[in-house]
């Protein structure tokens, strides 16, 4: 209940009160003591000409002197300087009369004249110029300040001002009861506006953003919520275009204008918030068709880099909206992230080694990977650190910079597996069986369907002190290392029981005392025996294998 109070205080009544404590915190647009009429430098003629047309203040006469005298007609000077006024007020374009240049010889720098333009950014065409000595409103101004004046009000105001009743042009807290009940119907208006148009928005961003191959990726609420946010942009900006004509004093229409930029800043970020969403679902899908798992793993970075640079960019606009120096903020940034990476060069490090990651690719989700100190299988690989599984199930994480900066084998990438052991056999085995052991350990070779037939190297290659040794180097094409276990438990009994039917012992460091015994019956182990022996180890791998 406490939380409901709270959330109606916060999101109605409190905003409700602050828009109609405005006109008594706000002063109204050149709000300040009556200027002498010298028109000799930027701001006297600013200041003169916004002070005679308050309503405190009004002389029109006295304000259209700040008018180019080419401009003869000297009732056709009141009239442009009230509508530069009104123009200004339109677009909530406060004059901080301070803010103004004193210099009688003020020149602007970018086109080397004695010109002063208010609002080069967001009125270029309303400029002041220096003529014998004074300064004016300029003759262009002059030209354009009624087209543009006609841009903003779609309606005679002043005629209709003149069919209002008595009541309607009282004032009440800073506004007339007339300009009250224009906002109440353009809010009406605004939400009936709103109502049609995002069932309108719907269907045509649901086929937008609707694959024909996969018309069930993007989920409806989230076309929905874009069609539901690109409604409220249109209509913040009907409402900016609507809104001059209520010809609010400046203080309102600024309050009004500048939330409505900034609503419209927010909106727009929200939008590609949601259209990266949509990006996102549709990159995701194609990563699982594509054979690196590398790719699915940099989908979430991606999106998260997306999302940074489009917060970041709404921030910016909103910042200019407040009028704060952007520029400068953007270079104390600059001079500060400097300082920070100077500070967190590891950080930075391993965030330059997971860009190296991903652009060179030195390994995909799930390979079993060795490096100095480290082993395991790759499970994720953020921004600052490669996560991997280790054989007992717990989780290492490995900074990305080390990764980089280092030799790293990636026994996941293996074409095939090698099984690389010596056999040592006792120095009394007679040469003639030793080569019939050999023969029977590569009919071993073949014989089995997971060892490769071609590459392995199968010799009698050293005599050490207490063996005769084989080297026995054989690649198995198995996809894991517990098929690889398999197979090397297969040939190893292979091995023994091939010894055994050959009567060839291994031997193992140790001393032996011999004594000699001419009589002894020796071995009648033949080829017909190693023949026999294969054909029964071939047997076993005729079924199916595992």
């Amino acid at each position: 209940m406490v939380f409901c109070i709270r959330k109606t205080l916060s999101q109605f009544i409190l905003p409700f009160f602050l828009f109609f404590l405005l006109p008594f915190v706000a002063k109204s647009q050149s709000d300040v003591g009556a200027p002498p009429v010298t028109l000799l430098n930027p701001q006297n003629t600013v200041w003169v000409h916004l002070y005679y047309l308050q309503a405190n203040s009004y002389q029109p006469e006295l304000a259209a002197q700040t008018i180019t005298p080419q401009v003869a007609d000297r009732d056709e000077a009141q009239q442009i300087a009230i509508q530069i006024k009104q123009v200004l007020d339109a677009k909530g374009l406060y004059v901080a009369i301070e803010n103004i240049p004193l210099a009688a010889n003020y020149m602007d720098s970018t086109q080397n004249e004695n010109i002063y333009t208010p609002f080069p950014r967001e009125l270029p065409a309303v400029y002041l110029k220096k003529e014998n000595g004074k300064w004016y409103y300029s003759l262009e101004t002059s030209q354009q300040i009624a087209k543009i004046h006609a841009g903003l009000f779609l309606f005679a105001n002043d005629r209709l001002a003149s069919f209002l009743p008595d009541w309607g042009k009282k004032n009440f807290l800073g506004l007339a009861i007339w300009q009250y009940i224009g906002l109440a119907l353009l809010v009406c208006i605004l939400a009936l506006f709103h109502l049609i148009l995002s069932r309108l928005l719907r269907p045509l961003v649901s086929r937008i953003s609707r694959s024909k191959m996969q018309p069930s990726l993007v989920d409806v609420k989230l076309t929905q919520k874009i069609a539901k946010l690109l409604s409220y942009l249109v209509l913040f900006q009907v409402g900016r275009l609507l809104l001059p004509n209520l010809m609010l004093p400046i203080k309102w229409s600024q309050f009004l204008v500048v939330g409505i930029r900034i609503a419209a800043a927010l909106l727009v970020m929200l939008i590609l918030l949601r259209i990266v969403d949509v990006f996102m679902l549709y990159s995701k899908r194609f990563t699982e068709s594509t054979s690196s798992r590398m790719d699915e793993q940099l989908i979430p970075i991606v999106k998260r880099l997306l999302q940074v640079v489009v917060v970041i960019g709404a921030l910016i606009q909103i910042l200019r909206l407040l009028e704060f120096n952007v520029t400068a903020l953007i270079a104390g940034v600059s001079i500060g992230g400097l300082a920070l990476a100077l500070a967190a060069q590891d950080t930075v490090k391993n965030l330059i080694g997971s860009a190296m990651i991903f652009f060179d690719r030195p390994f995909q989700i799930g390979d079993w990977i060795e490096g100095s100190g480290f082993a395991g299988t790759v499970t994720e690989v953020g921004f600052r650190t490669t996560r991997l599984q280790q054989v007992d199930s717990s989780i290492i994480s490995v900074p990305n910079g080390t990764i980089a900066n280092i030799a790293v084998t990636n026994l996941g990438a293996r074409v095939f597996r090698l099984m690389n052991i010596k056999i040592g056999i006792m120095y009394n085995t007679p040469p003639a069986r030793i080569q019939l052991f050999l023969d029977g350990l590569r009919g071993l070779v073949i014989a089995h369907p997971k060892v490769m037939d071609t590459g392995y190297n199968i010799y009698l290659n050293e005599m050490a002190d207490s063996s005769l040794n084989i080297l026995f180097r054989a690649p198995i094409q198995v996809p894991d290392y517990s098929s690889e276990l398999r197979v090397r438990e297969e040939i190893y009994f292979g091995i023994l029981e091939l010894g055994e039917e050959l009567n060839v012992s291994f031997a193992f460091p140790s001393r032996s005392l011999y004594i000699e015994n001419p009589e002894a019956a020796e071995s009648t182990a033949t080829a017909a025996h190693l023949q026999t022996f294969l054909e029964k180890y071939k047997g076993k791998f005729n079924g199916p294998q595992a």
